[in-house]
Order: structure tokens, then C-alpha cells, then sequence
């Protein structure tokens, strides 16, 4: 069985959000070979839900809930998007509370963790960000190198604009 694709999080696999990992998946009762290793906002404590149960909305159905928590992303006019990054799409771990940030009047795809690797090629797309978070330009480069800032990057599904935003 083909490996599903999140639109929203295109790196899921990459990032170790989905990993690989025999499992008996709670949602469909399947025997999986990948669990999701990120945040699932319900009442019942979650261990072991498969990519194919997040991808169809079965796991956030059944267990009523989230994989973003819906309130925490950027306003959009989509709502279908709404649904499918809370409901349809791994969500991603943050040392505070996630944020899901929007371009084009839709929801972008987050790409991965703020590392400089990552940041210095895409650094123009991100100024406007963080100086409206407060931040010098070249001092986020270095705190980033030291590992002493978590930033968060996000792209435009629309344009390609990237977007960043910060733990602080």
C-alpha cells in the first residue's frame, strides 16, 4: 500500500513526525508498518494511529480529535482547509502551543523545523516575519546555529512565499 501524501505537511516522513514502526493501528485495527509521532489534541489518550487513518479523517473522527488545534492557525476564509489540517494532516510538535500559518488566503504547507540549514537559502521570504516578531535578521541566523531559538517554516502552496515563526 502506497505511502499517503499530506499536502499540508509534505514532510512528514522526512521530519520523523511519521515514523517507521510496527504497529497494531488503534483507529482501523490494521497492522501498520508507520505510526504518527506528533501532537493528537482528544480526550482519549492516543498511542499508536497510522497515516492512513489521519489521511482519511477516520482517527480524528473516531476518536473526536485534533491533529491542529483549529483555533491555532492563521485566518483563512477556506474552511475546507481548516478541516483538513485539523482533521486530515499530521500535526507537528512546538515547544509552546503550534501555530499554522496561512498565505494567499489559504493555509501553507509546513516544510520543517527552523534549522539554518533551512532558513539561510529562504532568509529574503522571511524578514517581514521575523522582524514582526521582534527579531534582528542576522541575530535569528545565529541563535539558530547555537540552537537557541525554535522557529517553525511554512510555505505558500500558492505563490512558493515562505514563512517563518518563532518560540519565544
Amino acid at each position: 500500500m502506497e505511502l499517503p501524501i499530506f499536502k499540508y505537511n509534505p514532510n512528514a516522513y522526512k521530519l520523523d513526525i511519521i515514523v517507521k514502526e510496527n504497529i497494531l493501528c488503534e483507529c482501523c485495527g490494521e497492522k501498520r508498518e508507520y505510526r504518527y509521532d506528533g501532537p493528537f489534541y482528544a480526550e482519549e489518550e492516543i498511542e499508536n494511529i497510522c497515516p492512513w487513518c489521519i489521511k482519511n479523517g477516520k482517527a480524528s473522527e473516531k476518536f473526536e480529535g485534533e491533529f491542529q488545534d483549529s483555533a491555532s492557525v492563521d485566518d483563512v476564509e477556506n474552511e475546507s482547509a481548516i478541516t483538513e489540517i485539523s482533521q486530515q494532516t499530521p500535526g507537528f510538535c512546538a515547544i509552546q502551543q503550534e501555530n499554522w500559518l496561512a498565505h494567499c488566503d489559504d493555509l501553507c504547507a509546513f516544510i520543517g523545523y527552523a534549522k539554518p540549514e533551512l532558513v539561510k537559502p529562504i532568509i529574503d521570504d522571511l524578514i517581514e516575519d521575523i522582524e514582526d516578531s521582534g527579531f534582528d535578521v542576522d541575530e535569528v541566523v545565529k541563535s539558530l546555529k547555537k540552537e537557541e531559538l525554535d522557529g517553525y517554516v511554512f510555505q505558500c502552496l500558492h505563490c512558493g512565499k515562505h514563512r517563518i515563526y518563532f518560540d519565544d
